[in-house]
C-alpha cells in the first residue's frame, strides 16, 4: 500500500476533504493514511469517519493515528502538510496587537504582522520536519497547504525535499471570472503566475477570443465590482486580474486599509469581503462547533466527487503516469524571469509518472512584478529572521510591509514587534527570549538649537535648492 502522512491532521474539515478526494481517485483505493496530530483530540473523530467510508464503500484502504511525526513519515510515499503553529490562541496575537497599533488585518496569514509572526512560529517546525523525511522517506514528494504558503516554501527550497506548495487561489479564481464573462469554467484557457495569493491571470481566453475586454466591461458596472471591490480596483489600475479575494489582497498593498475611510469604502463586505479579524472568526467558529460535539459521526459516508483541490489530481499523476496541469508554488529557478531565483513563485506546473516539472513563464509584465517584489522583500527578511533568529531583522520585514509601512511609524513598528515577540516568545525560541533593541523617541523641540557641524558644499547647495522650491 501506498502511505500518506497527514502532518496536521486535526484540521477536521480540510483533512476530510483531502482523504475523500485520495479514496475517491481510481487507482488509488489501496492507501494507508496516517494521521498525525500533536494530540488525540481531534484525528480520532476523523480516523472514525474515514474507517466508515472505507467499510461502506468496501475499499481496501486503512487508517491510523499517531501523535509521533517521525512514525507517521517513516516510509511514507506523500507527505501532506496542514498545520497551524500556535494554534487559535497566537493566531488570536497575530490580529489583536497589531490592531491596537492601528494594523487593520482581515485574513492575517500570509503577509503583515500576522503573516510575518505565523512564519517565525512555522518555519523552524517545518525545517525539522524536512530533516525528518530526508532522513525517513527521501523519496517522498510533500504536498503543502501551510501558511504563510511562499514563505515556508522559500525555507523548503533551502533542503533537497521534494516539495511543491498547493492552494486553491487559481481554481476559485476560474469560478468567479466565469461568471463575469459567462463562459464555462472547462472552457477557459488561461496562464496563471506570480506567487502565492498575488498571481496574475496573464492569459485569458476562449476558444481564441480574449476574455480580458468583457471581464473590464463587468467591472466597469456596480453589480459586479461590488464583489470584489479590492481586486477589481488593482484590475483597473494594472491591467490584470489576480487570484485571491479582497479580503486577501488587501493586506498585501497599502492602498486599502491603511485608514478608517479606505475600510469603509473598499472592505465592507459581508464575512471574508475584508472586514477586520473575518478568518479568526471563522476559525473560532469551526473550532466552537467541533469542541462541542463529533460532527463527522452524522456525515454521510459515501463517496463525493472530487474537490477542487489539486492534491488527489497530483499524486493520481505521480502514481499513474497521466498528465495533470496545475498551479504550484516552488522555488524560482529562472520560472518568472524577472523575480529573485531563490523566492517562491507560483506558475504551471506538470504532474506525471517522472515528477513535477515547473515550465518556463518567462518575464511579467514590470508592473506586476513590481507589487510581487514589495511582498518578495519581506518573505526574505521573514525567511532569514526564522533561520538566523535575529530580531532586528523582524523588524526589518515589518517596516518593508506595504499595509504596515501605511499606518505605522518605524518606532511604532518596533514597539509592535517587541510587543508580539514578548508575547510569542514560547513559540519563538531560535530566538532565545530576545527582542528588538529598544530605540528611544528623540523630541525635538520648536526652539532648538542646531548642531555646529561641517556641511558639504554639495550638500549646501541642494538644500538651499530646496528651500527656493519651497
Amino acid at each position: 500500500m501506498r502511505k500518506i502522512a497527514i502532518i496536521g491532521a486535526g484540521s477536521i474539515v480540510f483533512c476530510k476533504t483531502l482523504v475523500l478526494d485520495v479514496l475517491a481517485t481510481q487507482g488509488l483505493e489501496d492507501t494507508h493514511f496516517v494521521l498525525m496530530a500533536p494530540s488525540r483530540r481531534r484525528t480520532p473523530q476523523v480516523a472514525a469517519f474515514i474507517e466508515r467510508v472505507i467499510d461502506q464503500n468496501g475499499l481496501p484502504a486503512k487508517v491510523s493515528v499517531t501523535t509521533d511525526r517521525r512514525q507517521a513519515l517513516e516510509g511514507a510515499d506523500y507527505v501532506i502538510a496542514a498545520y497551524q503553529i500556535g494554534g487559535l490562541t497566537q493566531f488570536q496575537q497575530d490580529y489583536a496587537i497589531p490592531k491596537q497599533y492601528g494594523v487593520d488585518q482581515c485574513i492575517g496569514d500570509t503577509l503583515g504582522p500576522g503573516g510575518i509572526f505565523r512564519a517565525l512560529r512555522t518555519i523552524p517546525v517545518t525545517m525539522d520536519m524536512a530533516e525528518d523525511i530526508q532522513e525517513l522517506c527521501p523519496d517522498a514528494y510533500l504536498l503543502n497547504y501551510v501558511n504563510p504558503m511562499a514563505m515556508v516554501c522559500w525555507a523548503l527550497g533551502l533542503t533537497d525535499v521534494k516539495f511543491v506548495g498547493l492552494c486553491h487561489g487559481v481554481q476559485t479564481t476560474l469560478d468567479l471570472v466565469s461568471g463575469y464573462v459567462d463562459v464555462p469554467k472547462e472552457e477557459i484557457d488561461f496562464l496563471c503566475a506570480g506567487i502565492n495569493h498575488m498571481a496574475w491571470f496573464l492569459k485569458l481566453e476562449h476558444r481564441g477570443r480574449d476574455l480580458y475586454p468583457v471581464l473590464a466591461r463587468r467591472f466597469e458596472q456596480p453589480g459586479y465590482y461590488v464583489n470584489e471591490k479590492v481586486r477589481g480596483e488593482v484590475f483597473r489600475h494594472f491591467g490584470y486580474f489576480m487570484t485571491e479575494s479582497t479580503g486577501h489582497l488587501s493586506e498585501y498593498i497599502p492602498w486599502f486599509r491603511k485608514n478608517q475611510q479606505a475600510l469603509e469604502l473598499y472592505c465592507d463586505e459581508p464575512a471574508f469581503g475584508g472586514e477586520s479579524g473575518a478568518y479568526l472568526r471563522w476559525c473560532r467558529d469551526v473550532a466552537d462547533k467541533y469542541a462541542a460535539e463529533d460532527l463527522l459521526a452524522g456525515e454521510p459516508a459515501q463517496l463525493p466527487t472530487r474537490s477542487v483541490e489539486y492534491c488527489s489530481y497530483v499524486i493520481e499523476a505521480l502514481e499513474t503516469g497521466c498528465t495533470f496541469k496545475f498551479n504550484g508554488n516552488v522555488r524560482n529557478n529562472g520560472m518568472i524571469a524577472n523575480l529573485p531565483e531563490d523566492c517562491c513563485a507560483e506558475g504551471p506546473i506538470f504532474a506525471d509518472g517522472t515528477g513535477l516539472q515547473p515550465t518556463l513563464v518567462g518575464q511579467l509584465p514590470s508592473p506586476l512584478a513590481a507589487l510581487n517584489l514589495t511582498n518578495i522583500n519581506v518573505q526574505r527578511l521573514t525567511v532569514e529572521a526564522a533561520l538566523s533568529g535575529d530580531p532586528e531583522m523582524v523588524v526589518q520585514a515589518a517596516a518593508l510591509d506595504p499595509l504596515t509601512g501605511a499606518v505605522l511609524t518605524l518606532k511604532e513598528i518596533r514597539d509592535m514587534v517587541t510587543e508580539m515577540m514578548e508575547h510569542q516568545a514560547a513559540w519563538l525560541p531560535q530566538f532565545g527570549g530576545r527582542t528588538p533593541r529598544p530605540v528611544p523617541a528623540i523630541h525635538v523641540p520648536k526652539d532648538v538649537e542646531r548642531a555646529d557641524v561641517p556641511i558639504d558644499p554639495a550638500l549646501a547647495i541642494a538644500a538651499r535648492f530646496g528651500e527656493l522650491a519651497r
